[in-house]
């Protein structure tokens, strides 16, 4: 991959295909392709199919994709099944058709069973039953695995899989009812400050621990994968450190400066007990992650801050 192949970022609106554009610009790639989804909707094979013969790209980074947190998963379980098999389709098969020399697809840490061995091996794939409350998003993003393993099987493509742990960063979602845990709370903390609220409801018991990857080092590792990795397997990619929810909204809460309480609202969904990634594969390839967990969250907020203040 030189620095004028032509490169496509397919999601490079979202927090991490924005991410890879800022770190292949910052490496001095020149001949990047990026679309919004208005200007190419990759749910639409004819216009997948056209784009791609037009464009040809050399490289692909597959980053789009219906994203969402517990609730979003749970209740618009046709959209995220649906939308995320149609754009993987339509992507990766176009990149074979139009004979692009990698792709990198990427998943998500819910593919594994929800009582997985801790930490979670690449190994473990389809050796359980899933989270009931995102296996649809998870069985798309199995099939997407599948999907990059058969087209290197029967075609011979060099197409590779990244399963991300959770992530957080620049252009992260807020929104209360769609996003992750970490930026929830981000604003739940921060709201709560400005209004003075004696305390901050948090879902769940506390007690689920879950590992956070802040998405420039997910970038850092794409970037990596793609100049060094021509394997079969998909490859975890995260820290193999994990946390308490409990324990993260108190980091946040510190970061935050909130004086108020922690309420835990039992009735709410916890989701899966732990969700470790064992990622001494990746390291095996020497890859490992730099930005440590507060200074990553210090970083985001004040971000946050400068936008909602």
């Amino acid at each position: 991959m030189d620095k004028q192949s032509k490169i496509y970022i397919a999601g490079h609106r979202g927090m991490v295909g924005s991410s890879i554009l800022r770190k292949l610009q910052k490496e001095g790639y020149t001949n990047l392709l990026v679309k919004t989804s208005k200007e190419l909707d990759l749910r639409n094979q004819e216009a997948v199919k056209t784009f791609f013969a037009t464009e040809k790209p050399e490289y692909v980074f597959l980053a789009a994709a219906k994203v969402g947190g517990i609730q979003a998963n749970n209740t618009y379980k046709a959209d995220f099944i649906y939308e995320n098999l149609m754009i993987q389709n339509n992507v990766i098969h176009e990149s074979y058709v139009n004979q692009a020399k990698k792709l990198l697809f990427l998943g998500s840490s819910c593919i594994y069973p929800k009582f997985a061995p801790q930490p979670m091996q690449e190994d473990y794939l389809l050796t359980g039953k899933l989270e009931p409350t995102n296996d649809a998003y998870a069985i798309a993003k199995i099939a997407g695995i599948k999907m990059c393993e058969s087209y290197r099987q029967q075609h011979g493509c060099n197409f590779i899989s990244a399963m991300p742990t959770n992530l957080y960063g620049p252009n992260d979602n807020y929104d209360l009812k769609n996003s992750h845990v970490l930026p929830a709370l981000i604003r739940k903390f921060h709201e709560a400050k400005v209004e003075q609220k004696p305390s901050v409801e948090i879902w769940g018991s506390g007690s689920p621990k879950r590992e956070f990857l802040h998405v420039d080092d997910l970038a850092e590792a794409c970037y990596f994968l793609m100049l060094n990795y021509d394997q079969e397997g998909f490859l975890n990619v995260g820290t193999g450190e994990d946390l308490s929810i409990k324990e993260l909204a108190l980091l946040i809460k510190d970061i935050v400066g909130f004086t108020g309480e922690l309420k835990f609202d039992s009735t709410k969904p916890d989701g899966t007990p732990r969700k470790l990634m064992d990622v001494s594969r990746l390291h095996s390839f020497g890859w490992k992650h730099k930005i440590n967990l507060k200074e990553g969250i210090q970083q985001v907020y004040e971000e946050y801050k400068s936008k909602n203040s």
